[in-house]
């Protein structure tokens, strides 16, 4: 994995679903996007992993994937994503509801399609995130490329009841990322190392100052490439006393794909540990 991996830089993102403010140790990790950068074109891939995914959370001990951060923090969060993936991520970064918001604020906020279908769950989550954060947005209404603030970008990317359910909202997650790049990369380096200063003690990151500032000193190198979720051949179905989880038809196909989308890997094969994880799951489920 090591070596096939070498001309890549991946991160690890984690949106934590914490009404505590600061609180990156624990809490269901929502957000699940693996990133991979490549060396050599400056291109950024993501791919979302389905917060209920069914996978290892930690040995043998199989939940939702959301499940790892609540138990153990990003370092077990990240040795989920390692162990079922065949990954090699060892940097992440974690942000709660004030952090992106906070963040969205000093791009100067971005623009985004509205339907109609999500103007009520939208303006809904705009209260919410309103009273979390302590802010005072107004609501919005349905339109193509509407300017929207910190608190209405991230009660966009919490809605989920529209046709689409949870992994529609994994899309609008993506979509509120590749926007703020956009953002990001017109912004001069004085603004960007403000930004950056005023950021660091909200976030949780394994990168130092210095390794955020020579990526946002290359941004202009960077550009945005394909987004996806994870496991792209799945199920829904309950898993015993656990619920309703997305269940991987199979693991072991879907990680071949998922190196395949984000390092043009062809060459790619599965360890042991991916085919054994993937022929539990099968026993465990039926799928």
């Amino acid at each position: 994995t090591k070596k096939a991996l070498e001309g890549y830089d991946s991160i690890a993102l984690f949106g934590l679903d914490n009404r505590s403010t600061g609180n990156f140790e624990s809490g269901n990790s929502d957000t699940i996007i693996v990133v991979s950068i490549s060396k050599k074109t400056g291109e950024i891939k993501m791919a979302s992993v389905y917060r209920d995914t069914y996978l290892d959370i930690d040995e043998n001990k199989f939940r939702k994937a959301n499940a790892a951060y609540a138990n153990g923090g990003p370092k077990q969060a990240i040795e989920m994503l390692n162990k079922n993936l065949d990954l090699d991520i060892t940097d992440y970064v974690s942000v709660d509801f004030s952090s992106l918001v906070d963040a969205i604020d000093l791009l100067g906020g971005i623009e985004i399609d509205i339907e109609e279908d999500e103007v009520g769950y939208m303006n809904d989550y705009i209260t919410a995130t309103n009273e979390i954060t302590g802010h005072t947005s107004g609501q919005v209404s349905a339109g193509q490329g509407v300017h929207v603030d910190g608190v209405q970008a991230t009660s966009y990317a919490r809605i989920r009841y529209t046709t689409g359910w949870d992994y529609k909202r994994t899309e609008r997650q993506r979509t509120v990322i590749m926007k703020m790049f956009e953002k990001a990369k017109q912004c001069d380096l004085l603004t960007l190392n403000k930004i950056l200063d005023e950021m660091l003690p909200q976030i949780s990151t394994s990168l130092s100052p210095t390794e955020l500032l020579g990526l946002a000193t290359g941004a202009g190198k960077y550009h945005m490439g394909e987004n996806t979720g994870f496991p792209f051949d799945k199920e829904s179905g309950s898993v015993g006393s656990q619920g309703d989880m997305v269940i991987p038809v199979d693991l072991e196909n879907n990680v071949i794909q998922l190196h395949q989308f984000l390092y043009t890997n062809e060459t790619y094969t599965p360890s042991q540990t991916v085919k054994d994880l993937s022929a539990t799951i099968r026993a465990n489920t039926g799928y």
